[in-house]
């Protein structure tokens, strides 16, 4: 699926985040950058070493936050590290820190004038935020 916003195209892309040919992609990251599974352990594993140096010197990144880093070995030159919540029950500010998590993203994209981005769905796997 594919659909035109002014001069931005946003498609809908089921497949490996690791291979899309963007400037950048988004790791649905662990507040501590420290790899894991899903996609994190998919963009580490395919990115290599260098992307996991950069997070330990960055050290961490808070809930609805994001960081930048190389993208290694990716077709992609950057790896944006995006921590969404856990869901709970919906009560707890899931949806605000969720929304800010793919702001943060956006916003670390301009800052580095990358003008193509793929994003996996933030906390629907492991997290468990509900799809809809």
């Amino acid at each position: 699926m594919e659909v035109r916003i002014n001069k931005s195209r946003l498609s809908l892309v089921e497949g490996d985040i690791t291979k899309e040919e963007t400037e950048a992609i988004v790791n649905a990251a662990n507040s501590r950058l420290a790899g894991g599974g899903g996609v994190d352990g998919a963009i580490h594993r395919a990115g290599g070493s260098a992307i996991m140096e950069e997070c330990r010197k960055i050290g961490g990144c808070p809930t609805g936050k994001a960081v930048i880093t190389t993208g290694g070995n990716l077709k992609a030159r950057h790896v944006i590290h995006a921590v969404g919540p856990i869901y709970r029950d919906g009560s707890k500010g899931e949806a605000d820190l969720l929304k800010s998590a793919y702001l943060e993203c956006l916003k670390l994209a301009s800052a580095n004038k990358i003008k193509s981005i793929a994003f996996p769905a933030l906390s629907a796997g492991a997290y468990g935020y509900p799809l809809e």
